[in-house]
Order: structure tokens, then C-alpha cells, then sequence
């Protein structure tokens, strides 16, 4: 048996008046999942437990069979783990967005614009970092580049406790009710606002705004957390696992599993990525020895922290339509049965442009055991209608493997 596991980050949403009262994956059109649907077993699942706040982080560990009360540290050590940074037991790391911030002369009375910066090119994120870190890194701290608008900071001997909010949970908002608090506070503040003197007149920024793109003109600081313990997928679950994204945290989580990392040309971590390269890659590599792989797609995620309905829409289709179209007919050569699980981590509502900790829709198919449970097609109202509901989402896992 193969299994594989086709998740769509933030994919659940709620009914929008725009699409006349149905959420994006009710109006997508996506034949091929909706097929399925017929024949698989779907319900909802709360991913993300009681008391947690909605990161993927956090929910993508459920998912993955991995009770996040037990493994979680933080967001920023699984993403340290991806780019490949040692970690001591008394390091402290954060993550460390390039975004984008009005141009209020007080630090503290600007705006979070973009939290993204204008998904900027990983190549421009790298030059400005590179140049941060000439002023900011010091014998403790110091800045770590990953990918696109996501990076890390690694603090030596670092204090813990510290309140950090998400740049993108504060989208379009004032962030001075946001700025850090807490023991190391005030020298995190104090290298934000100096990193917004060092940007602003960065050529690579100057570039873009001539462009009509939005500068990376500050880094904000969020995702505090210590190095995790690890834990062997393989001996937990009997089956030998890999993973497929292109978001460092994702990945992280699955070296701290010892899952193999696929890599995979083209990926974006947006609506733009290469779905289909994706969906050969999984299928390869189960052909080539793996008894698992889990694919995340980033996409809708995004999508829904910009407000963006229609490629929100574009993404599940193309979820449905590349990524799961390809896998069933890679699969149908294989001579091999196999399970799918479709689901997505959180949902990230349109309406909010943020994470939420609700229960998401979740469908499993056995292509040797073709058995509905009522649903008619895929989407949050249809699981819901089931009965069917998962109240510890790590549990997911072993009704997928029958464990």
C-alpha cells in the first residue's frame, strides 16, 4: 500500500456574499476531487488543539500524526531546521519577515502593508540580508537568509516569553498595539526600526519601487521557539515518509521526522508554483521506494492573506485538476493499491486574511476499498453533513494508515 497526502495550506474558507454566500471550495471547479468524494470517507477534523494558536506550524504537525502538545518548541526552530542552521539547546530563534510598512516618520505610527513585501525574489531578499546582517548580526545574534520573505534570526542564550505577533494577522493595520513586548522586547524593536533606516534607500529597494513593486523596507519578528526534540516517522508509523513543499517550515518538520525532503523545480510557495512537478514527484518517489509522501501546497494560504478570492479559487483547481489528476494516473500504472488524504491544515477565510483554529474538511480514499459515506462532493458544508468528526487532529494519521 501507498499513501499520500495532498494538502492544501488554508484551503477552508467561509461563505463569502461575493460568491453568494459559499466559500471557495464549494464555487472551484474540481471534477476530479469531487469524483472522489463519492467513494471516500469525509468529515471534519480540528487540526489544531484547544488552547493553541491556528499556525501551520502547528496544524501541518497534526496532520502529520505529530501531537503538537508533545513536539511543538515554536515556529522558527523547524524553519532553522530547513535552512539548515545548528542549533544549541540555549538558542533562541525567531522568524524574521522582510515586509513592507508605510511611511509614517515614527516607527511606531506606521502600517503593515505587506507582510510579504511583495513576495519578493528569494535572490533580492538574500542581497538584503546579507546587507542587514554587516549592522545587526552581533557575538549573539545573528540573521540566517531563507527563502523569499522568510527568514531567521537565531539569538545565543536568547530569553523565551516574548510577545510576537504574526505580521500576517495585523494586514493593513496600525502596528503599534503589535511592536514586541516582553524580556528581549526592546532590542528586537530596536533592530527593527534600525533595519527600516538601513532599507528604506536600499537600491534593491529603489529597484522595486521603480518597478511599481512594494519594498522590503523593515524585518518584523515573530515565531519565537528553542530547538525541538526529534522524532523518527518511520518507527512511529511503520512507513517510510517524504515530504514535498516549498515553505522552509514545512520542511523543517519534516527533517525533524527524518522524512526525506523532495525537492521539486519551480515551486513558489504561491499560486504560481509547478502543481504538475509537484504530483511527478510524489508519484516517483513512491515508485522509487517510499511508502509515503506528503505534499503541501502553500497557495491557498496565501491567497487568503491577500484577500485574493479569485486565486484562491485558481489554486484548488489546480489542486484538483494538476496535483490530484496527475497522482490517479500515475497511480493506475503502478500496480500497487494506495490511499489519499485531501484536506487542508487551518482555514485562512478570505473575509479575515488570517488563520482560524475551525475544523477542516478532510477526505480519505482507499482505491481498494471504494466506499462513500454520503457526501457528494468536497467541501466544508459536505463534511459537515456527514456526522463524521476527528476531535484530535494528530489521530488523523493512523486512521489513514489504519494503524
Amino acid at each position: 500500500m501507498k499513501y499520500v497526502v495532498v494538502l492544501g495550506d488554508g484551503m477552508a474558507d467561509y461563505p463569502l456574499p461575493a460568491l453568494g454566500g459559499k466559500t471557495p471550495l464549494q464555487v472551484s471547479r474540481k471534477p476530479t476531487i469531487d469524483e472522489l468524494a463519492k467513494k471516500s470517507e469525509i468529515g471534519l477534523c480540528k487540526t489544531v488543539p484547544d488552547g493553541m494558536k491556528p499556525g501551520s506550524d502547528v496544524a501541518n504537525m497534526s496532520v502529520l500524526g505529530l501531537n503538537p502538545k508533545d513536539y511543538y518548541t515554536g515556529r522558527s526552530p523547524l524553519e532553522a531546521l530547513s535552512i539548515g542552521i545548528p542549533l544549541q539547546p540555549t538558542d533562541v530563534t525567531l522568524r524574521c519577515n522582510l515586509v513592507t510598512l508605510s511611511d509614517e516618520e515614527n516607527y511606531e505610527d506606521k502600517r503593515m502593508l505587506d507582510y510579504s513585501a511583495g513576495e519578493i525574489t528569494t535572490e533580492e531578499a538574500k542581497e538584503l540580508v546579507d546587507y542587514l546582517k554587516q549592522y545587526l548580526d552581533d557575538e549573539r545574534m545573528t540573521l540566517y537568509a531563507g527563502v523569499s520573505y522568510r527568514h531567521c534570526l537565531v539569538v545565543k542564550n536568547g530569553e523565551t516569553g516574548n510577545d510576537l505577533t504574526p505580521p500576517h494577522d495585523i494586514s493593513d493595520r496600525p502596528i503599534t498595539a503589535y511592536l514586541p513586548k516582553g524580556p528581549a522586547g526592546e532590542k528586537y524593536l530596536e533592530m527593527m526600526k534600525r533595519s527600516y533606516a538601513l532599507l528604506k534607500d536600499h537600491p534593491v529597494n529603489q529597484r522595486r519601487i521603480a518597478a511599481g513593486k512594494s519594498p522590503a523596507n523593515s524585518v518584523w519578528f515573530w515565531g519565537e521557539g528553542t530547538k525541538p526534540a526529534p522524532v523518527n516517522f518511520e518507527e512511529k508509523f511503520g512507513v517510510k515518509g517524504g515530504v514535498i513543499s516549498a515553505v522552509d517550515l514545512v520542511k523543517g518538520i519534516g527533517i525533524l521526522a527524518g522524512m526525506q525532503v523532495i525537492d521539486v523545480p519551480g515551486i513558489t510557495g504561491n499560486w504560481d508554483t509547478n502543481f504538475r512537478g509537484k504530483a511527478l514527484a510524489a508519484a516517483n518517489a513512491l515508485k522509487g521506494g517510499l511508502d509515503f509522501v506528503y505534499i503541501h501546497m502553500e497557495a491557498p494560504d496565501e491567497c487568503g492573506h491577500h484577500g485574493d478570492v479569485e486565486k484562491k479559487i485558481y489554486s484548488i483547481e489546480q489542486i484538483s485538476e494538476v496535483v490530484v489528476k496527475t497522482l490517479l494516473q500515475e497511480f493506475s500504472g503502478m500496480g500497487e493499491p494506495f490511499t489519499m488524504l485531501i484536506c487542508p491544515d487551518h482555514p485562512t477565510p478570505i473575509a479575515l486574511k488570517t488563520h482560524v483554529s475551525d475544523p477542516v474538511p478532510f477526505l480519505i480514499y482507499r482505491s481498494d476499498e471504494e466506499k462513500g459515506n454520503g457526501a457528494v462532493r468536497y467541501d466544508e458544508e459536505e463534511a459537515k453533513k456527514t456526522g463524521l468528526y476527528i476531535p484530535q487532529g494528530f489521530t488523523l494519521m493512523q486512521r489513514l494508515l489504519q494503524r
